[in-house]
């Protein structure tokens, strides 16, 4: 019977200790931020779209790079814009043990089965860059003001058609300019941010024909690339000049949303016998201070580019995900804004740049983005 009673004694401490293990486990997760307290030297996944882009390159590099710091370990994957390479990989960082999520979506709203197993597994999500939609387990979101971006690449489109000075008060040029419009990847929330910005600021010039949209296809779903791919630029900048331009119009500016899109163009362009003395190009916007992006700019060929300083947001994103995994609620400023369909995401939206001939040196060489050698 001694015996016996030990035993139950021994089963109930037991059992008491594990119970209060359990207790001290949850004890460590913050509900809130989905990040554990005890975190150090932990496992971050870390999931960027393509290699194809110079940008999310950088982006990658700056990410990890500034993990590796703080004392994280980084698993940095890149899906060459393949959605089921990007599923994969993010199932891979959850079954590893990754403790947070930093995702650049190839498509925002083809990765719900990941989040949903990465919140059962109390794995916090930070959306970089691009939004992801239509899920309720997405915890952050790290951008830039990418209404702004549009209405950006609007006003030097204008600008540069000497429509508005550069201080944005009227200039000396009245028009009528022909124009086309692109616009970004549909399953890219941010590429209806930009679109939605430019549009803002162009149509009042349309709608009093100073603009002039010659091909007719003012609509987002028209202009849209699919996956920002340089070629499907290039193709539809083709079809526009044959089937809009074959009895001599020219075309007087081109609203690109990306630096990759603006090379296609420009291709297009070339071929059809712009970029001479007596026909130069049209302004021709872009996105990114991509290298060859900023090259054709001191060249004469691409009018402008956003640049937007990946190494801030790399900066943004880890500082938003060290707080998480230390129990903390990361610094926003909007909490409005960035619905996606199903919740309005947290965001840090950092600020953008217009870059022309005029300030590149000041801009992207002074600070450092790239040296006089990278430009040459």
């Amino acid at each position: 019977m001694k015996f016996i009673r030990l035993a139950s004694v021994a089963t109930a401490m037991t059992l008491a200790a594990s119970m209060a293990a359990c207790g001290s486990s949850e004890k460590t997760v913050d509900q809130g931020s989905g990040g554990s307290t005890d975190n150090k030297g932990a496992l971050i996944g870390v999931t960027m779209p393509t290699r194809s882009s110079e940008r999310w390159i950088a982006d990658g590099d700056n990410v990890k790079k500034q993990l590796e710091g703080l004392g994280y370990k980084v698993d940095l994957q890149y899906a060459e814009d393949d959605i089921p390479t990007q599923t994969q990989q993010l199932d891979n960082q959850i079954t590893k043990g990754a403790k947070l999520l930093i995702i650049a979506s190839i498509d925002g709203t083809a990765i719900t089965t990941q989040l949903e197993n990465a919140k059962a597994a109390n794995i916090p999500v930070i959306a970089y860059d691009r939004l992801i939609r239509n899920s309720p387990n997405v915890d952050y979101y790290a951008t830039f003001d990418n209404e702004k971006v549009g209405v950006q690449q609007a006003t030097s489109l204008l600008t540069g058609l000497k429509i508005l000075n550069a201080d944005g008060s009227p200039g000396s040029a009245k028009g009528p300019f022909n124009i086309e419009l692109f616009a970004g990847s549909p399953d890219d929330n941010n590429a209806t941010f930009f679109f939605n910005g430019a549009m803002k600021t162009l149509q009042p010039y349309i709608d009093k024909k100073q603009l002039v949209v010659k091909s007719g296809q003012t609509q987002f779903e028209k202009a849209a690339t699919l996956r920002w791919q340089p070629k499907v630029a290039q193709d539809r900048m083709e079809n526009l000049l044959t089937s809009t331009y074959r009895n001599g119009a020219k075309v007087d500016g081109v609203l690109s949303p990306y630096d990759g899109l603006s090379i296609g163009i420009l291709s297009a362009l070339k071929s059809n016998g712009y970029g001479t003395a007596a026909q130069p190009y049209p302004i021709v916007t872009g996105q990114d201070a991509e290298k060859a992006s900023v090259k054709s700019i001191i060249a004469g060929e691409q009018y402008s580019t956003i640049y937007k300083d990946t190494r801030e947001l790399a900066k943004t994103t880890v500082q938003m995900a060290d707080a998480v995994l230390k129990g903390q609620k990361p610094t926003t400023n909007n909490t409005t804004d960035y619905n996606n369909g199903v919740k309005v995401v947290p965001s840090m939206l950092l600020q953008s740049v217009v870059v022309d001939k005029s300030n590149y040196k000041k801009e992207l060489v002074d600070s450092g983005y790239y040296t006089e050698a990278d430009l040459k």
